[in-house]
């Protein structure tokens, strides 16, 4: 299973990161590249601790299930829901925005701490740093890189 914690894996997904510009677009979704690449920066602030975020009422209910399901060694399938506050609707600089990714991303690989999702609840270090890693990917696919 993929996992940006390895540095080999880690260069590799920079290296799709930094192919990615304004004119990139998606093969699937409703997400700009910029959208996009804030979405995943959200994602890896909330796995540093950055962002605290409660259990939703559903993901109590099925939220381990789920969890057990994504962490299977097989891609993220296309157009699923997100966490509401994940979902970006603004614009702002693709560079920046590469740029704190891959900041958070590195940060993140070196040190991976036990947080709480919004749907999936708490999560080991390990756990988030496969769902991360298998996020990005999933997202990087979305734009061809």
């Amino acid at each position: 299973m993929i996992n940006f914690a390895e540095k080999q894996e880690r260069e590799d997904f920079i290296k799709r990161i930094q192919k990615l510009d304004e004119h990139s677009t998606p093969s699937w979704g409703k997400m700009s590249v910029y959208q996009m690449l804030r979405h995943c920066a959200m994602w890896e602030e909330m796995a540093l601790g950055r962002q605290i975020y409660k259990q939703a009422f559903m993901g109590k209910l099925f939220g381990k299930i789920a969890l057990k399901s994504m962490l299977k060694d097989e891609p993220v399938k296309r157009n699923l829901p997100s966490v509401p506050s994940f979902i970006i609707t603004s614009d702002g600089s693709v560079s920046l925005e590469k740029e704190n990714l891959i900041t958070l991303m590195e940060e993140h690989a070196q040190s991976p701490v036990n947080f709480i999702h919004p749907f999936f609840g708490k999560m080991t270090a390990e756990q988030g740093l496969l769902l991360a890693s298998k996020h990005l990917d999933h997202h990087l696919k979305q734009f061809g890189v």
